[in-house]
């Protein structure tokens, strides 16, 4: 059993998000991300699925050349390979589901 909190600890970088691993599983891994406002993931695919919940605040998501404006308590989930950026249009927590084969190293290195 693992207990955690998408509220602990929680911290806001200058000038990029700051991903957290939370949990990590059999299944999935389970990672926070926290933007400032005007912050963005560049544009990156992954080569599993993935699910995206807006945990607090707005994010402008881009899939396919089309913005999508996902709010608190709002979940989207991708096929593999599909290509999406994120843009902070306020301060905001995101929760990502990784799959147990993807890794927190490719998500902490989108932006580098």
């Amino acid at each position: 059993m693992q207990i955690t909190s998408l509220l602990k600890d929680l911290s806001y970088g200058d000038k990029k998000p700051v991903i957290t691993k939370l949990i990590e599983n059999e299944a999935t891994k389970e990672i926070r991300i926290v933007f400032r406002k005007g912050q963005e993931m560049k544009k990156h695919k992954t080569l599993y699925p993935i699910t995206v919940e807006i945990f607090e605040g707005e994010i402008g998501f881009g899939v396919n050349g089309m913005m999508y404006v996902l709010k608190r308590g709002d979940i989207i989930s991708l096929e593999p390979n599909i290509s999406h950026n994120l843009i902070a249009s306020e301060n905001s927590i995101v929760r990502l589901s990784l799959s147990k084969k993807d890794s927190v190293q490719r998500v902490q290195k989108i932006n580098q």
